[in-house]
């Protein structure tokens, strides 16, 4: 079965040349001109990737990548937009997209990226050799995350996160009491480097220390290292 891709965009030349390209390249394409078909599509055809235009009529791209993510539809985002803009770039990817390119592009990177993204994400779902789902479950003082659901929860309380938000916290976890870099964790996290601006790091450390500690100025599980970067730890005293 070919991977499907589902294009939204609203500029009828963009659509086509993406989808014919991308046809070419193997791919089953389905394709959307506004966001509030593009979400429909999403929920209704299960596509294996969205490439998803930032500014869409009826329902924006933001606001597309939030609603599926609410719902917990985890589906690889590719976002694409027209304005160079970092605030964009960081709110897109906050919001759970998992990949962003600024127009004008070339068909041939766009396939690049999406090839990336879908082999990432193939990766994160496979088990690790023979090991069960509860033997992949990390627990850390009040926080327990199960990596087969996406889910995290606090106190027994489940965490609302976005995708990167999980992925960042998961990945902190399997490397408890680990220093990490902001570089690190952006190429483990987005896979990328990220035009060389760890900004997106810092914002979703703030985000996670926001559901997980009691006094984010003074955190107990997600410490910062100074000069360094981040590294989570069994509070004292759990």
């Amino acid at each position: 079965m070919k991977t499907k891709v589902l294009v939204v965009d609203d500029e009828q030349s963009i659509v086509t040349l993406l989808q014919y390209n991308l046809e070419q390249a193997g791919f089953d394409v389905i394709t959307a001109m506004d966001g509030a078909e593009g979400k429909r599509l999403a929920e209704l055809e299960a596509p294996d990737i969205i490439v998803l235009d930032l500014m869409l009529p009826k329902l924006d791209g933001m606001e597309v990548c939030k609603q599926l993510r609410q719902e917990r539809i985890m589906t690889p985002i590719l976002m694409l937009t027209a304005k160079d803009d970092e605030l964009d770039k960081i709110l897109g990817l906050e919001l759970g997209a998992d990949d962003y390119m600024v127009k004008p592009f070339s068909p041939r990177e766009v396939i690049a990226r999406v090839k990336a993204i879908l082999r990432r994400t193939q990766a994160q779902v496979e088990t690790p050799g023979d090991r069960t789902a509860e033997e992949l479950r990390i627990e850390i003082g009040s926080l327990k995350i199960l990596p087969e659901k996406y889910e995290a929860y606090f106190q027994s309380e489940l965490l609302e996160l976005t995708l990167k938000e999980f992925e960042l916290l998961h990945y902190l976890a399997q490397n408890k009491n680990r220093v990490l870099t902001r570089e690190q964790l952006l190429s483990a996290v987005w896979n990328y480097d990220f035009a060389g601006d760890t900004r997106i790091v810092d914002v979703h450390i703030s985000h996670l220390r926001e559901k997980i500690e009691k006094d984010t100025r003074k955190p107990v599980y997600i410490k910062t290292v100074r000069g360094l970067g981040y590294k989570l730890e069994e509070p004292k005293g759990e």
